[in-house]
C-alpha cells in the first residue's frame, strides 16, 4: 500500500544474492591486507559505560592509507570487520578509532524517560522474530509494574482465504512477555546499541536495581533476555500473556460475514520449557516457547515462536530451538550475533555533518536489517513489529517498493526479499490475476500475505488486480509492473543476468502484456487506457499517468532485456509500437494530472502519478521545459495541506534532489523529521507503516549519489551546510563501489572499483583538469564527457581514483565532525 486514505484504501504501505548469514565476510584473516580494505583494530563487543555516554565523531579513524599517486593504492573489495593482518606500513593505524564503530556508537537510542508506547520504545529483530519494548499501562494508582516484551514474527499468518488478505490471510497477533519487578517502576536508563543490536541499561524501582541485556539473536531466531537484580529484585518475575489469535483489522472494520476469532491458546510444560501453543481454525499452529535458566543471581529468559501450517510441527521445533538456544550463556549467545552485525554495517559507510541526520540514517540500516532478510515474507506495513492495524499484511501500491530502496546503494542485497519472493511464488500471481487473462497475463493486487495471496476480495478483505474499464472494483492494475522495478534495480545494481533472465523479463513481459489487452486506438490515432485507478485519488481516469508511466517504463525496459539477453521476442514490435503510439502523460496548467479525466486538485499525500519522474527517471529535466514541468507539478503536489503525509516529504526530496536542489531537498526532509518521524524513529498513520523512515535514508542517498541514465553522480544535490561529507562503498547503478570524500564544499577525491566491467560514465563535480589513475597508481586513460564528467574504460575487478590534477589528498575515510549538537533519539532526560 502507501498507507490507506480510506476504509477500503491502505497505501503508505532485490538482487538474487545470498541471505548475510551464508555471505562470507568481505574481509577475511586470509584475504590479503589492501589500504582499501580494514586496517582498523577490531571492535570490542561490548558497548560504551552507559545510556548517556557521549560519542563524538572524530576525523582521525582510516579505511585507506598511501597514495595513489605515489603508487601504494591498491585496489580493494568491501569493507568488513578488521580481522585482515596488518601489513606493515598499517601497524601504526592500529588503535585509532573505527570509523563504523564511531558513528554507530554515536548514534546509539537512549531511554532516560518510560517509554509507553511502540513508537517511543526500543525494538529488537532479524526479520522474522520481533520484539517492540516499553511500559505497561499504569495501574488505577498511576504507578508502572511492569515492561512489556512484544513477541511478534512475520510468519505467523492466519490461513482462511476466503475472508481475504486483511482477516483471513493477516498477519495474527502472538502475545507478550511481561517484566514484573517487585517494587513500582521509577525510573530508567537504557541504551540501544546499533554495533551490537543490543538493548542495554538498569531498570529502576522502589525496592532495587534489574540490569538488563537483550537481543534477538540473528540467525537463532531467540529472543534472549538476561536480568541480574539487586537484592530487594530477586523475587522479580516473568509472565508470558497470549494474544487473541484474530485479525488486527478487527479493531477498525467490520468482520466478514462468518469470520470468526481462532481459539485460545493452551500454555503447555515440556521438561522445563513452557510453550503456549495457538490452534488454527484453518489448520496449523503457530507455537511460542520459553524457558528461564538462572546462572548464579544472573536469569535468562530464552523466548523463540515457530509456525507450521497445514500440519501442526511447530511445537517440536519451538520446543527443540529453546532446549538447545538455553544451554547457551548470553555472552555465548552474544558472540555470533554480534559478529553478523558487525559484517552488516561494514559493507558501507555514510557520514555528514548533520548529527541528527546521521544517527537516523545509522538508525534506519539498523531498522531495515532487524525488519529484512532475503529468506524472510516481504515486509508487511509494520514490519516484523506488528501492532494494532488496519493494515495486517504486505501493501504493493508504495509500501513494499519504499521499504527496500535502501538496500541498493547501502550494498545490502542480501535482504531483497522482493525479488525472490517475485520469483519463488509467481504461480499464485498467476492465479491472482482477473480469470479471462491468466494465460498470458500476470498482476499483483494491492495487498497480499507472504506468498503472494490475496484470497477473496472485497473492499473489507482486501482488494485484487483492477481491470481496466471496470467499476466497481477500483484497485490498481500496474503494481507488479512497480514492484519489478525494484527487481530492475537490484539487476542494475549488481549487473547479474540472472536476475533479468530468471525472474524480470519473464514476470514483466506478463504484466505489460496485461496492460495490452486493454489499450487502444483513439480518433487521434494515439494508443489510450481506459480508466484505471491512481493510489490513492480515489477515482478512475482514463489515461491515468500510473498506468501511462509504468506501461511507458515496461516496454523500454523489456527491449533493453530481450537485447541484452539475445531473445528475439515476437511481442517486441508491439512493444516498440507502444512506445511511438501511446498518448502523452496528461498535463494540464497544474503539470502532472492524475489522468485525462481527473485534473490533481486535492490533497494527496501519494506521488502515483508522478512516477515518470521519481523513481523512473524518465522524465529527468533534459530542457527548460522539462524541468519546468517537474517544478510546476511538485510544487502543485505539496501545496495541497491536509493529506500530506511522511512519504509525501521522502518523494518531494528525492525528487528536489533529481533537480539539483539540496537545500529544497534537506528542508523537505527537515520537514518529515519535525513532524512525522516519532521518537524511536518509527512512523504512524493510525497504525505503524515502516516504510516512510526507510524511503527518508533513500532520499538522503539521493542527495548524495544517483546513478540513473548511466551516469554516476557524485554528491548531485547537496545543501551548502553539508560541506563535508564522506561516503564508502556505496553501491550504484552498473555495479560500481563508489568512495567519495568531500571537504570545506570542495569534492576531494572520488574512487569507484568496478564488479562487473560496465561502461563507466561519472560526473564527479571536480573544477577544472583532473588525474585518474588505477589502484596501482598508474595513469588511467579517459575522456571528457563535459565539464566536471569523464568516461573511463574498467575492466571487472578495477578501480578508478580521480582527484583535481596535481592534487594529492588524505585518502583516509572517516567520520566528519558534527555542525553542532543535536539531541538522540530514543526518549534522553533532555
Amino acid at each position: 500500500m502507501s498507507t490507506p486514505s480510506t476504509p477500503s484504501t491502505p497505501s503508505t504501505p532485490s538482487a538474487q544474492a545470498s541471505s548475510p548469514s551464508s555471505q562470507p565476510a568481505p574481509c577475511s584473516p586470509s584475504s590479503p591486507p589492501t589500504p582499501w580494505s580494514c586496517p582498523t583494530a577490531p571492535s570490542s563487543p561490548s558497548g560504551p559505560s552507559g545510556p548517556s555516554s557521549p560519542s563524538s565523531p572524530s576525523r582521525r579513524a582510516v579505511l585507506a592509507t598511501g597514495s595513489a599517486l605515489g603508487g601504494t593504492l591498491i585496489a580493494g573489495g568491501l569493507a568488513a570487520p578488521a580481522a585482515a593482518a596488518a601489513a606493515p606500513d598499517e601497524a601504526g593505524l592500529l588503535g585509532r578509532p573505527d570509523p563504523w564503530r564511531t558513528v554507530l556508537d554515536d548514534a546509539d537510542m537512549v531511554w532516560q524517560k518510560l517509554p509507553k508506547t511502540w513508537y517511543e520504545g526500543p525494538y529488537l529483530g532479524n526479520g522474522f522474530l520481533g520484539s517492540g519494548i516499553y511500559a505497561e499501562p499504569a495501574d488505577d494508582t498511576g504507578a508502572v509494574r511492569a515492561i512489556r516484551f512484544n513477541v511478534q514474527h512475520s510468519e505467523v499468518q492466519d490461513h482462511r482465504p476466503e475472508f481475504g488478505s486483511l482477516f483471513g490471510l493477516a498477519r495474527l497477533p502472538i502475545g507478550h512477555f511481561t517484566l514484573e519487578p517487585v517494587g513500582t517502576i521509577t525510573g530508567l536508563d537504557w541504551r540501544l546499541g546499533l554495533r551490537n543490536a543490543e538493548l542495554t541499561g538498569t531498570l529502576t524501582t522502589d525496592k532495587g536495581t534489574l540490569s538488563i541485556r537483550a537481543l534477538v539473536h540473528t540467525s537463532r531466531s531467540v529472543l534472549a533476555v538476561e536480568v541480574t537484580p539487586s537484592a530487594g529484585e530477586r523475587g522479580f518475575k516473568w509472565v508470558f500473556h497470549p494474544a487473541v489469535a484474530i485479525s488486527p483489522r478487527a479493531d477498525f472494520r467490520p468482520l466478514p460475514d462468518g469470520y470468526q476469532a481462532n481459539p485460545p491458546a493452551r500454555v503447555e510444560k515440556h521438561d522445563g520449557v513452557s510453550a503456549a501453543v495457538q490452534p488454527l481454525l484453518a489448520g496449523g499452529e503457530h507455537v511460542t516457547a520459553w524457558r528461564e535458566r538462572a546462572r548464579g543471581s544472573v536469569r535468562t529468559l530464552y523466548a523463540h515462536v515457530a509456525h507450521s501450517y497445514p500440519r501442526s510441527t511447530a511445537r517440536d521445533r519451538a520446543l527443540k530451538t529453546i532446549r538447545t538456544t538455553s544451554a547457551l550463556p548470553y555472552d555465548g549467545l552474544a558472540l555470533t550475533h554480534r559478529a553478523w552485525w558487525d559484517g552488516f554495517y561494514r559493507k558501507s559507510f555514510l557520514s555528514l555533518p548533520d548529527a541528527r541526520m546521521q544517527r537516523f540514517y545509522w538508525i534506519q540500516l539498523y531498522k531495515l536489517a532487524s525488519a529484512a532478510r532475503r529468506d524472510a515474507p516481504v515486509m508487511a506495513t509494520f514490519g516484523p513489529w506488528l501492532e494494532s492495524t488496519p493494515w495486517p499484511n504486505t501493501w504493493w501500491n508504495l509500501n513494499a517498493q519504499l521499504e527496500y530502496w535502501l538496500i541498493h546503494g547501502s550494498n545490502h542485497l542480501e535482504l531483497d526479499a522482493i525479488t525472490r519472493a517475485l520469483s519463488e511464488f509467481r504461480d499464485n500471481l498467476a492465479k491472482e490475476t482477473p480469470q479471462p487473462y491468466r494465460g498470458d497475463s500476470l498482476g499483483i493486487p494491492r495487498t497480499t500475505d507472504p506468498q503472494l495471496i490475496n484470497g477473496a476480495q472485497s473492499p473489507v478483505m482486501g482488494y485484487g488486480v483492477g481491470i481496466p474499464g471496470q467499476n466497481p472494483p477500483v484497485p490498481e492494475v500496474g503494481n507488479l509492473a512497480w514492484a519489478l522495478h525494484n527487481v530492475w534495480l537490484s539487476y542494475r545494481h549488481t549487473m547479474d543476468r540472472s536476475i533479468l533472465r530468471d525472474v524480470l523479463f519473464p514476470l514483466l513481459r506478463k504484466a505489460i502484456n496485461y496492460y495490452l489487452h486493454f489499450l487502444q486506438p483513439g480518433p487521434d490515432g494515439k494508443l489510450h487506457l481506459p480508466a484505471t485507478f491512481s493510489p490513492e485519488y480515489g477515482v478512475d481516469s482514463r489515461d491515468c499517468n500510473y498506468d501511462l508511466m509504468l506501461l511507458t517504463w515496461g516496454c523500454k525496459t523489456l527491449l533493453e532485456t530481450a537485447e541484452l539477453l539475445g531473445i528475439d521476442d515476437d511481442l517486441a514490435p508491439r512493444w516498440r509500437e507502444v512506445l511511438a503510439k501511446r498518448v502523452a502523460y496528461p498535463t494540464d496548467a497544474n503539470g502532472y494530472m492524475i489522468g485525462a479525466d481527473v485534473p490533481f486538485a486535492k490533497s494527496h499525500r501519494h506521488y502515483s502519478h508522478l512516477l515518470a519522474v521519481y523513481p523512473l527517471y524518465e522524465v529527468t529535466g533534459r530542457t527548460p521545459d522539462e524541468r519546468a514541468l517537474i517544478e510546476k507539478s511538485l510544487a502543485h503536489w505539496v501545496g495541497f495541506e491536509g493529506a500530506l503525509q511522511g512519504y509525501t516529504f521522502t518523494g518531494a526530496a528525492s525528487i528536489s534532489a533529481l533537480l539539483g536542489k539540496g537545500e529544497d531537498a534537506l528542508k523537505y526532509l527537515n520537514e518529515l523529521m519535525t513532524r512525522f518521524i516519532l521518537p524511536n524513529t518509527m512512523y504512524k498513520e493510525t497504525g505503524p507503516v515502516i516504510e516512510t523512515p526507510l524511503s527518508a535514508s533513500q532520499s538522503l542517498h539521493d542527495m548524495v549519489c544517483q546513478s540513473w541514465g548511466g551516469i554516476v553522480r557524485v554528491f548531485p544535490a547537496l545543501p551548502a551546510a553539508w560541506a563535508d561529507l564522506t561516503v564508502h562503498n556505496f553501491r550504484t547503478e552498473g555495479a560500481f563501489l563508489l568512495s567519495a570524500v568531500r571537504e570545506g564544499g570542495v569534492t576531494r577525491w572520488v574512487r569507484l572499483v568496478s564488479e562487473a566491467g560496465a561502461p563507466c560514465v561519472v560526473r564527479h563535480g571536480m573544477a577544472g583538469p583532473v588525474d585518474v589513475r588505477d589502484g596501482l597508481g598508474r595513469r588511467l586513460r579517459h575522456e571528457t564527457v563535459d565539464d566536471g564528467t569523464i568516461r573511463v574504460a574498467l575492466r571487472k575487478g578495477e578501480s578508478a581514483l580521480i582527484t583535481a590534477r596535481g592534487d594529492r589528498p588524505d585518502l583516509r575515510i572517516a567520520p566528519v565532525r558534527p555542525n553542532g549538537p543535536a539531541p538522540r533519539w530514543g526518549l534522553p532526560a533532555t
